[in-house]
């Protein structure tokens, strides 16, 4: 097409966005007048779309996995409340108002507290143990956060840190006097673990408490600066009580790090004596929760504070604890707190989904540019850009919502015997569901162009409330390298006791290598046998590399774990690699769980798109020849095949997520009325 040929075209084009009534041409001196153009008008993507292909509540029950009628209990409950529900662009929506000031935030949390308190919520949280209550209360926290992080984080320091290190670190005398008063928030707990100089590495922590046996109490003290309790949630305003992790010395001797139960304020609001708090301040997200900075001035309490399940001070002041071995006693004291990690793991895939929906029905009914001079415009997840965009996203978190509930599952059936086996679970998905979070709302807030950067649209906002997700409960980067610490115990346990592999789903290693067909068709990038069979490779080769890097290291003079450090590459991508196979292992199973028909079909379509686009963005797959650049390609395309028979699905799956069309967005309805000069002022 020659230079002239091609401004007539896009003259054409552009005319035809401007819906001039007859076409002019390069040569033609027309003058005609532009015609107005027809006002854009919302329908509903129930309207446009067609009707679902399978059973969306079928689907919400394998993603949800358990209380379904729990979670749309808690939500009804929310819903019902004007301290919840609000009016945002002339929408009734379920979501706190950001534009309050920090301090507004924080009572705002409070009043919710106290309404749900009295609804009943929270029965049972601190006082019913097995499995079946700590299901449903994850479930009702994975709801709650939905609605906002604060409330589920400041509910979470006070019934699952405070409360659960009272149930997992105390014994009879700290059950029967604290967790009824927990339950009924006659006490406010927090739980003072972390310091200004240690966060992830706890063993390390400079708080001291020592032991006065003269007087049956324990003395704590903030030595110096770095020692200052920090990020301590409900510490700055609310708390009246708080658990203190801190180095326990008796007779000049440091026993390691024990938890001790102290009151920080008194009934009235004012700070004990020998304790001094600061308030943290503002920050990108979680404003109303009231984080705080805490130091101890010689502050006493008595020696039955002290929480010893794991081990005890007798008046005499001997140390008693029927562990032996303090790393094996610091490993089982600081056990119960996966929970943490747990259910930041589950709660990061609710934020996915919360972002993907609201983006999905925008782009089901915000059009944009069209492909013919007089054509209409073209709806926004019709682009298969935008398709790429989304969809992979959709699938990866529907995956990850099978993992969340093997995980759960895993960890309310945990014994002595399978603590570190769940450690290594809660480390890495609690590690790859976040950051899967983050890049969803990143992507979700760019998917919906300048809506997104709206706060009532929520996404833009949700990204600086879950950043912290990366952080608290563990930088999401020593996690892995965590997990990669354990696989690579676990090789060097077997090759020495030459038996086989039998926990972490690592039994592929006792089997040679799947070897990968040459000729990779559609058919084959699909099959459930492929896509484990790379999987295995791929977490095979890395830990064998892994395990010969390091001894390479040793060999050469350097200490384990200055070895493991400087593999730290490696360690990194064998952790990926372990974490993904798992994700897609649990997928695997919830799909064949399932009888033929349609739903298992489009878990089937989602299944394939998380396993190529794990493979797509993972370089390790080409870096060690487990794919050729020419198979890569052939990934690369069908997973485009994937985005376009995703689409027809797409509005089905999100609304198979179960969220409350009220806990959405204007933004995921009637974008244009709720931009309308009518509603201005009901913001």
């Amino acid at each position: 097409m020659d230079p002239a040929e091609q401004i007539a075209r896009r003259s054409s084009v552009v005319l035809g966005h401007l819906r001039l009534p007859t076409l002019i041409s390069s040569s033609s001196s027309s003058s005609s007048e532009l015609a107005p153009m027809p006002c854009l008008h919302y329908t509903p993507p129930e309207l446009s779309e067609k009707p679902a292909a399978f059973d969306t509540k079928e689907l919400r029950r394998v993603l949800d996995g358990h209380h379904v009628e729990i979670r749309d209990w808690v939500f009804r409950v929310m819903e019902e409340s004007p301290l919840f529900r609000r009016v945002s662009s002339g929408m009734g929506i379920v979501m706190p108002d950001y534009n309050q000031t920090m301090e507004q935030q924080r009572e705002a949390t409070m009043r919710r507290i106290g309404y749900l308190l009295d609804k009943g919520l929270f029965d049972g949280w601190v006082t019913s143990f097995g499995p079946e209550s700590e299901l449903k209360k994850l479930a009702m926290n994975e709801v709650l956060g939905i609605y906002d992080h604060s409330l589920a984080i400041k509910l979470g320091v006070h019934f699952f840190l405070w409360g659960g290190a009272i149930q997992f670190f105390g014994t009879k005398r700290h059950h029967d006097k604290w967790l009824k008063d927990t339950e009924n928030y006659l006490v406010k707990g927090c739980f003072a673990m972390t310091e200004l100089g240690h966060g992830s590495n706890v063993r390390g922590i400079e708080t001291i408490a020592t032991y006065d046996v003269n007087n049956g109490e324990f003395v704590i003290n903030t030595p110096c600066e770095s020692a200052q309790k920090y990020w301590i949630g409900g510490a700055a305003k609310h708390a009246t009580h708080t658990i203190i992790f801190a180095q326990l010395h008796i007779n000049g001797t440091n026993e390691g790090v024990h938890a001790f139960i102290a009151q920080i304020r008194e009934a009235d609001g004012n700070v004990c004596p020998n304790i001094r708090i600061a308030d943290c301040g503002h920050k990108i997200g979680l404003n109303g929760v009231d984080n705080g900075r805490i130091w101890f001035d010689n502050l006493r309490v008595p020696r039955e504070n002290l929480l010893n399940s794991v081990a005890d001070v007798i008046p005499d002041g001997s140390y008693v604890s029927p562990i032996k071995d303090p790393d094996q006693r610091f490993a089982a004291f600081l056990a119960p707190l996966t929970f943490g990690r747990v259910n930041i793991a589950v709660n990061a895939v609710y934020i996915s989904k919360l972002g993907l929906s609201i983006a999905t029905r925008y782009a089901l009914t915000r059009r944009a540019f069209s492909t013919t001079p007089n054509g209409p415009e073209v709806l926004l997840l019709d682009y298969p850009s935008h398709q790429r965009r989304l969809l992979p996203l959709i699938a990866k978190t529907c995956a990850m919502s099978s993992a969340g509930n093997f995980l759960k599952k895993l960890y309310v059936k945990r014994t002595p015997a399978t603590n570190k086996i769940v450690h290594v679970y809660s480390s890495a998905l609690k590690a790859m569901l976040t950051w899967h979070n983050m890049k969803a709302l990143q992507e979700c807030r760019e998917a919906c162009g300048g809506q997104g950067l709206k706060t009532e649209n929520r996404i833009g906002h949700l990204k600086g409330e879950f950043d912290v997700q990366l952080t608290f409960e563990g930088d999401n980067n020593i996690l892995m390298q965590q997990v990669s610490k354990a696989l690579l115990a676990e090789y060097i346990n077997v090759q020495k006791k030459k038996k086989p592999f039998e926990v972490l789903g690592l039994e592929h290693m006792n089997y040679p290598s799947p070897s990968m067909p040459y000729n990779l068709t559609s058919d084959v990038l699909r099959s459930i046998k492929f896509q484990t069979d790379i999987f295995c490779l791929r977490e095979q080769d890395l830990l064998t590399r892994l395990a010969s890097e390091v001894t390479q290291l040793q060999t050469q003079g350097e200490s384990k774990e200055i070895a493991i450090i400087q593999s730290h590459q490696l360690a990194q991508e064998l952790a990926r690699a372990f974490t993904e196979r798992t994700i897609l292992q649990t997928f695997i199973e919830d799909e064949l769980n399932l009888h033929t028909g349609p739903l298992k079909d489009v878990i089937g379509l989602l299944r394939s798109m998380y396993a190529l686009i794990c493979i797509e963005e993972d370089a390790s797959f080409l870096r060690y020849g487990h794919l050729s650049p020419s198979n890569d390609s052939l990934v690369r395309k069908e997973v485009m095949k994937l985005c376009s028979d995703l689409r027809p699905h797409a509005l089905a799956i999100i609304s198979s997520f179960g969220i409350p069309d009220s806990y959405l967005a204007p933004i995921a309805f009637d974008w244009i009325e709720a931009n309308s000069w009518s509603h201005v002022n009901t913001k």
